[in-house]
This record gives structure tokens, C-alpha cells and sequence, in this order.
């Protein structure tokens, strides 16, 4: 047995000392397969793992994960999991396996070679530990390397018994996954926007009146994000900052939007009039100034900046890890920025929801404006708060 260490100041690493990331590294770079069982993972240690299991060849791997389904998993993990599970049993190597029966928080690493096992790792490091980041840097942990045949053997049975389908399922079999919801930071730091504390939001919720508007996000699917016809993408809601640049010198911004309503919508009776503006409440807590403009009535956006909706949109699916931010729309000829419909399916909404509630907001020049409730959601929940 070998102790391993984190190499964190004042309790630095030692002459003859080996880091649990180094030894890691080490035993994956000299294995053919790797079963794996921890309680937590990070997004970044799961592109880490993947990126390794592709660069040394891994013929099999394998990786079970203890405390999400009882805790819940970030969205964002979840959606790097759900992708690099489908990567794995695609090409015949591996999964990604939850826990279901238990929690299970136990942290052990197994490592084959040559259809022998080859080595074992056992200690208190979750799968963050191989990719440092800023939320795991200073968090020492300790564990202890094996390559005792006896002893790699019994971990492994402990994986394997994890892995029947009386303790655990594949992640992309299991339909009622618990999903934390990531925080939107797109719009931090924007000064006409504001954030609502989650009781207030619920109080607006509760205030809710009769008067509301299902607004469709309209966007292509995967396979038209190349067809340049204008009617696929640059006249999409979410999708205009594909258009062609306003200036020879200057890309759109990612965040741009130009939400339009469809006449029939704008038409029905109690929908914002034109160049009035009121206060939106959003589901997650934001509140800024929004109107109505342009003929007919058809655009919704935010007062006086046209990157807020889209901000509070694109932001939420960035946060799900469904999309990533583009710098440069221009550049980005594969269109991996543009919002689809399998993105949205896969985040579970579709449109927007406007409501107007009972409640008044005071302005900046002290008038009182209407507030209105925006959520993001699925047509099935629109549908069931109809009901």
C-alpha cells in the first residue's frame, strides 16, 4: 500500500510523496480499463476522464456515480454525464451508472491491464480530484494505492455489486433523475436588471391574474442551423445574432435577440399595448423594465438594452450545459452557438409564459407600472396551469 497526498500549502508534498492527481494519471496511462464508483463528480473531471479514456485507448471503462439520485445532479453535470455515457456505449467501452438504491459516497478507482486487475485507488477523493478547479484547489484529500491482487479484487467486487441493476441504472435509463438547476450569471452585474429573492417571486406567482400570453420560441432543429434561405435562422427569436453584422467590423452579440409575436397572439385581448412599459418578474428571479414595439405590435423585449431576453434566455441554457457562449458569431461557422429545438427539448421548455399579475412596481420617476410574471416553460406545463 502507498499513501497519496494532496499538494496544498502549509501541508505541501514531500521528497518521495506521490499526489493522488499524479498517481491517477500514472495508473490510466498504464491500463487498457478503468471501473470507477465515487459519490460526487464535476463536469470538468468528466471531459477530464473522457478525454483520457480517448487518449490512452481505454478498451473498457466505467463509471458509477453514489449521491445524485437521492441529492439531486447539477443540470450542466448531468447534461456532460447524459453525452459522455451515450459517447461510451456507442463505441462498446463503457457507461455512466447512478445509484439508485442507496446513497452511496465511497470513492474507489480500479485499474485492468492485459484482462488482469492491475492496480486499486481508495481514499476520500471524489472524480473532481483529477481536475483541479477554483471550488476543489484548496480541499485536501487523502488515499492509498494497492496493487495487492487480493485487495483490487475485492473492490472490484465492490463495483461490480454497484452495478447490477438491483443498486444502480445506466443515466440515460432513468427518467426521473432529480435536477438542480445552475444560476444563471449571464445577467450579473447588469444594471438594469435586478434580482427578486425567491419568497418575493412567489409571492408575485401567487398574484397571478387570468390575463396571459403563451409566446412559442421559434427556432430550427439541428439539422436546418445551415440552411441560409433567411427563414431558418435569421429571422428566429433566439437566433438573430447569425444575421448579418450591422457593422463590416463588428459580429453580433451572442446574446442578441429579436423576440417576435405572432399577430394572432398580439391581437387577443389584454396584451401589452405598444410602447407602454411595465416590470416583468421572472420565474428565477430577475425583474427589469420590458414593452412592446415595431408594426404591429410584434416585438417583446426589455427597456433600452436587447441583450437582457436574451441574456435571461441563452443564459439559463449556457448554465444547463447546452450551449456555450459564442465570442464571435461570425466565426463560428459550425453554428455550435445557435439555439435548436433539440436544445430546448432537452432543457424541457419551449416558450415563454407572460401573465400580468394584481401587483404595481414603482418606477424610477416614482410612477407606479403594471408587473407581469415571465416564465420559461414546456407547452405540457402551460397547458396544465390552463387547466
Amino acid at each position: 500500500m502507498k499513501l497519496l497526498y494532496s499538494d496544498i500549502l502549509p501541508l505541501g508534498m514531500e521528497d518521495g510523496q506521490t499526489s493522488i492527481i499524479d498517481c491517477f494519471h500514472e495508473q490510466i496511462a498504464d491500463c487498457d480499463g478503468a471501473d470507477i464508483a465515487v459519490g460526487y463528480v464535476s463536469r470538468a473531471a468528466l471531459e477530464e476522464l473522457d478525454m483520457l479514456a480517448a487518449e490512452h485507448g481505454l478498451r473498457h471503462i466505467s463509471l458509477t456515480m453514489g449521491m445524485y439520485y437521492v441529492e439531486g445532479m447539477p443540470e450542466s453535470t448531468y447534461r456532460t454525464a447524459l453525452a459522455i455515457n451515450e459517447k461510451w456505449r456507442s463505441a462498446g467501452i463503457g457507461e455512466i451508472r447512478v445509484v439508485r438504491a442507496f446513497k452511496y459516497h465511497g470513492k474507489v478507482y480500479v485499474f485492468h491491464k492485459d484482462g488482469d486487475v492491475k492496480s486499486a485507488i481508495l481514499g476520500s477523493a471524489n472524480l473532481g480530484a483529477i481536475k483541479l478547479e477554483a471550488g476543489n484547489r484548496r480541499q485536501y484529500e487523502t488515499a492509498c494505492l494497492t496493487t495487492d491482487p487480493a485487495e483490487c479484487c475485492e473492490m472490484l467486487g465492490l463495483i461490480r455489486r454497484l452495478q447490477d441493476n438491483r443498486c444502480s441504472a445506466n443515466i440515460a435509463d432513468i427518467a426521473d433523475m432529480p435536477l438542480i438547476r445552475e444560476i444563471n450569471t449571464s445577467l450579473t452585474g447588469v444594471d438594469t436588471v435586478d434580482q427578486v429573492p425567491q419568497a418575493e417571486v412567489s409571492i408575485y406567482e401567487r398574484h397571478k391574474t387570468g390575463v396571459s400570453f403563451v409566446l412559442p420560441i421559434k427556432v430550427p432543429a439541428f439539422a436546418e442551423r445551415h440552411m441560409d434561405d433567411g427563414k431558418h435562422y435569421t429571422k428566429s427569436n433566439l437566433n438573430v445574432c447569425y444575421a448579418a453584422p450591422r457593422s463590416a467590423r463588428k459580429s453580433r452579440d451572442w446574446y442578441e435577440t429579436q423576440f417576435t409575436v405572432n399577430k394572432s397572439i398580439t391581437l387577443l385581448p389584454g396584451y401589452p399595448e405598444k410602447n407602454v412599459t411595465f416590470y416583468v418578474v421572472t420565474d428565477d428571479g430577475y425583474t427589469f423594465r420590458a414593452h412592446t414595439t415595431s408594426d404591429g405590435n410584434k416585438q417583446f423585449s426589455a427597456v433600452g438594452d436587447e441583450l437582457i431576453l436574451g441574456r435571461w434566455i441563452k443564459g439559463r441554457l449556457a448554465a444547463a450545459g447546452l450551449v456555450t457562449p459564442v465570442n464571435d458569431t461570425q466565426l463560428d461557422r459550425d453554428r455550435r452557438g445557435m439555439i435548436t429545438k433539440e436544445m430546448l427539448d432537452a432543457y424541457g421548455c419551449n416558450q415563454l409564459v407572460l401573465t400580468k399579475t394584481d401587483q404595481k412596481m414603482e418606477d424610477e420617476d416614482g410612477s407606479l407600472l403594471d408587473v407581469w410574471f415571465l416564465s420559461f416553460e414546456s407547452s405540457h406545463e402551460a397547458e396544465e396551469d390552463g387547466e
